[in-house]
């Protein structure tokens, strides 16, 4: 199979019209139908279920798209991991770690400094996302390494280290109620009618959310609750963002969060394998 005839078919498989999926794919629909009828030729099996009202996959269909998306993502992940290579032998950065926003702040601050002290240490650029977006950036080619955190962000697919587990707590304004208690459980916050738990952004992973209002960074979320409009269960670490305006209680019931250190199990890179050096001595 050719990459382009996969993009056409996903393409296709997504939009399940083809004069939508020629213009997404900027070309004329006749080659459209004509490439996938040549793929369906050279595969030996129907894709696409086709009459005057619909079109729809089949069951091998389906399972091309699958396929096809995940190959596709690899190729781009190639794509973006060669220019990247290219850009550091005329003397770019050699590494890049995603992360997401405000989270595990010391811990990286104490890992990049780790890491700068080695005698063959390459420069890290830090690409700061959203939450649950780090492992997308890091399958499809746009990071080498990432830092995710269990038991919201997924690994499939990953070689990953532990670095540290650390408890949870509830982010109040100061002077809420519930922020003169030692501890708190998760029951007496999903029913606070005043501070609801926020709404992510898709995809967030497992990230626990509420009714409330969508959240798209940490600043964002640090002004609601300041402002009483919304409260949030992070982990201990984030402690160090708060301001004095801000109060955490321990939650004892949530579940711990590990932060592990994530990688592409092809790799081969040295600088790579000398940053996982560095996190595991932490």
């Amino acid at each position: 199979m050719e990459t382009r005839e996969l993009r056409y078919f996903v393409a296709v498989a997504e939009e399940l019209h083809f004069g939508r999926a020629a213009q997404r794919l900027g070309i004329a629909q006749p080659p459209l139908s004509r490439a996938i009828r040549q793929l369906e030729r050279r595969l030996g099996v129907t894709l696409l279920d086709r009459n005057s009202r619909a079109v729809t996959l089949t069951e091998a269909g389906s399972v091309l798209l699958n396929e096809g998306r995940a190959a596709l993502h690899a190729v781009d992940a190639a794509d973006r991991r060669t220019r990247r290579a290219a850009r550091t032998a005329a003397g770019g950065p050699e590494l890049v770690l995603v992360t997401k926003a405000g989270a595990s702040s010391e811990l990286l601050r104490k890992l990049l400094d780790a890491y700068a002290a080695e005698p063959d240490a390459v420069a890290v650029e830090v690409v700061l996302c959203g939450p649950g977006e780090q492992q997308q950036v890091l399958r499809d080619g746009r990071a080498d390494v990432a830092l995710l955190h269990l038991p919201f962000d997924s690994t499939a697919d990953f070689d990953t280290e532990e670095l540290q587990t650390e408890g949870q707590v509830v982010v109040l304004p100061a002077g809420h109620a519930l922020s003169a208690r030692a501890t708190v459980r998760l029951a007496d916050i999903t029913g606070l009618p005043d501070l609801p738990l926020p709404r992510w952004p898709r995809p967030a992973g497992d990230y626990p959310e509420g009714p409330g209002p969508e959240v798209h960074s940490s600043t964002q979320l640090y002004q609601l609750i300041a402002l009483g409009r919304a409260a949030a269960v992070l982990p201990e670490s984030s402690r160090i963002h708060l301001q004095p305006d801000l109060a955490a209680v321990p939650v004892v019931d949530a579940p711990a969060v590990t932060t592990v250190i994530a990688w592409p199990p092809h790799s081969r890179s040295r600088a790579l394998a000398g940053l996982i050096r560095a996190a595991t001595r932490l």
